[in-house]
């Protein structure tokens, strides 16, 4: 039984998750308080932590050749900053009248309560695994974790056969299709949607899936799985779908992820629409004055449309520690929300999004013009000039930027940053076209894809305006 909060002189912060969030919010409170101030603990039942999950596909698929390459921060280094780093150690049950959390040595199998002051929840996110037969045989894997990459890597290294399929076409699906193409798999991508990558509309994601079929990848849209059949010796063998079968040796889930929030709903926080714990600005979570919770567990606010929405995304879960750790210092500081910006590639072709899709606007409410204009990512005369899609959308009568969507080679994805920056501000597209963008031939066109694209932006607003 761990000492109780009456007989301790300084306060003890209990971290549950030992990645970017919780170990951010450590780090960050370790920098405000000293050991004489604030005990910290932290607990994490993987062997990693500080890592790069959004690297994972690149280390599959052998861009990035080492595994440590991945990890910013080991526990050592976590330990020598005065944090009590406990690894390989699940936090089991949440008692929040008590003020306390317990947790089991997942090498011992060992149990303990530990008592806390303040908590944070940075318990991340779980790939989603549908309810399907075979769905938990050999050879099937879900990537979320270093855990999850090296397993996969071990199943590549010892399976004799070079079939993979993928199920999903996300950013982790496509990512990951491209890495076992890299690593010489015949690779099909099984997905339920029209098109690859869904969070861009489907006439962008069109262009998606051309480039997926020049790296020889088969994709199957408009397709669910029904089940994983498997051989004799139990381990995968097929992707069922109801109109026919795809052999493999390997499946990954590229489906997408879920809040790892059963800790949480078990103790009675506050869940969101999508699972994720609800917190307030300061990343407190709601109608808790003790317990914080940042990263992939939680839901944020979309500045956009004004909802909530789960992202699971490194960026956010960073900037959420910083916010939480400061908070538990004695600081203070507030994570506002997010736009949804998003980047991702497949071989050189650059995906790009921000804001709302058109399904978004239209569940929000919002009635909104559409524009879509090709442009190139350089002057045209200059060598290197690759051609890029931008689909921009803009509310109807005030011009307010609700979204854009970039597809196109080098040079166009990055270019989605000017429009988080705009949707951030609540710019109107009117207001863009005015924007000071750097310019010169080896970097831009005279007139910038994202300015074109609002132009016409405007232009569509005026014409529906008079509707």
């Amino acid at each position: 039984m761990s000492m109780s909060r009456a007989s301790r002189s300084q306060e003890r912060l209990v971290v549950v998750g030992g990645d970017a969030a919780g170990m951010s919010a450590a780090s960050q409170a370790r920098r405000l308080k000293g050991p004489d101030e604030l005990e910290i603990v932290a607990f994490e039942r993987g062997h990693f932590t500080s890592y790069s999950a959004c690297g994972i596909p690149y280390w599959v698929g052998g861009d990035v050749e080492d595994r440590d390459q991945l990890i910013a921060r080991s526990p050592e280094e976590h330990r020598a900053r005065g944090i009590d780093l406990r690894m390989r150690t699940e936090v089991t049950e949440l008692d929040v009248a008590g003020g306390r959390v317990r947790s089991r040595d997942l090498e011992s199998g060992a149990e303990a309560w530990t008592s806390y002051d303040k908590l944070v929840l940075a318990t991340g996110a779980h790939p989603m695994r549908p309810s399907l037969p075979g769905i938990d045989a050999p050879g099937v894997h879900g990537v979320q974790t270093l855990d999850d990459g090296q397993a996969l890597l071990d199943t590549l290294a010892r399976t004799a056969g070079r079939r993979a399929v993928v199920i999903g076409a996300g950013y982790i699906g496509v990512e990951m299709a491209e890495a076992l193409i890299n690593r010489g798999y015949e690779v099909t991508v099984v997905n339920r949607g029209q098109e690859p990558m869904s969070t861009l509309d489907p006439d962008m994601g069109r262009l998606v899936h051309e480039a997926m079929e020049g790296l020889g990848i088969t994709m199957v849209n408009d397709a669910e799985v029904t089940k994983i059949l498997t051989g004799e010796d139990g381990r995968v063998r097929a992707v069922a779908t109801e109109d026919a079968e795809y052999p493999a040796d390997v499946v990954v889930l590229g489906i997408g992820v879920r809040p790892e929030t059963a800790l949480a709903g078990a103790a009675g926080l506050p869940l969101g629409d999508h699972k994720g714990l609800l917190t307030d600005l300061a990343m407190r979570v709601r109608g808790h004055e003790n317990i914080w919770a940042g990263g992939d567990c939680v839901e944020v606010l979309d500045l956009v449309s004004g909802r909530e929405r789960h992202i699971a995304l490194g960026t956010h879960a960073n900037k959420h520690g910083q916010v939480i750790g400061a908070n538990v210092g004695g600081g203070y500081a507030t994570f506002p929300g997010v736009v949804g910006t998003a980047v991702s590639k497949v071989c050189d072709l650059e995906i790009a999004r921000t804001g709302l899709r058109e399904k978004d606007a239209r569940r929000a409410g919002l009635r909104f013009e559409t524009v879509i204009i090709e442009s190139t990512s350089r002057a045209g005369y200059y060598p290197g000039a690759d051609p890029m899609k931008v689909k921009m959308l803009a509310e109807r009568r005030t011009g307010r930027l609700l979204g854009v969507q970039i597809v196109g080679r080098e040079g166009a994805a990055k270019r989605v940053d000017i429009a988080a920056v705009a949707l951030t501000a609540c710019m109107t597209v009117e207001q863009m076209t005015a924007l000071d963008l750097g310019y010169a031939p080896p970097f831009s066109p005279v007139w910038d894809p994202i300015l074109v694209a609002a132009r016409k932006a405007v232009t569509a607003v005026r014409a529906g305006s008079t509707l």
